[in-house]
């Protein structure tokens, strides 16, 4: 996609992203044989529901139907939440993630795996795992230092098992009751 398209689409789709809190992550273009396949990804710090994808994407459908931004090309349009595996780039995606163990590969070399405890602007701060039944350590890691970043999957966090165990899975019932 073209700076000058990527721009165009970027200010198109701005306002409405925002007009629903939401951030706006990402704008793809891509082609998809006869067509092409517009990903737009969209985030907030309480997380991204269907339905607001849904919402979101009858807008941008609208909008883009009223301009020439997509031009004459068929297309495909995808309103989708980042994964699970997205990169952390933003000081707002590690405020998501706090609470979250990630792996951050080192601007020094090296890699640290650690849980996200607090965000400001200059840097994160880490509790780093203690080694062979050693107590975590708190360090302070500056954006700066961090060439990359990624959550770390985890399936059974133990502070959720015993947090579980405290309530006799009442929260279990509660989470399905707001679902349902």
């Amino acid at each position: 996609m073209s700076t000058t398209q990527s721009e165009r689409l970027r200010g198109l789709l701005e306002p409405l992203v925002s007009a629903r809190d939401l951030d706006l992550e990402e704008v793809e273009l891509t082609p998809a044989g006869k067509r092409r396949v517009l990903r737009i990804v969209v985030d907030s710090d309480d997380g991204v529901q269907l339905d607001a994808c849904a919402e979101l994407s009858r807008a941008v459908s609208e909008a883009l139907d009223a301009s020439d931004a997509m031009g004459a090309t068929p297309y495909v349009l995808e309103v989708t939440s980042p994964g699970a595996d997205r990169p952390l780039t933003e000081q707002r995606h590690y405020r998501r993630a706090v609470g979250r163990l990630i792996k951050a590969q080192l601007a020094e070399g090296g890699e640290l795996v650690a849980r996200v405890v607090a965000v400001d602007d200059e840097a994160v701060d880490l509790e780093v795992p203690g080694l062979k039944g050693r107590k975590p350590t708190a360090r302070r890691l500056a954006f700066t230092e961090i060439s990359k970043a990624r959550v770390e999957i985890e399936f059974s966090r133990k502070a959720e098992k015993s947090d579980a165990a405290e309530h006799g899975d009442e929260s279990k019932n509660d989470e399905s009751k707001e679902e349902a």
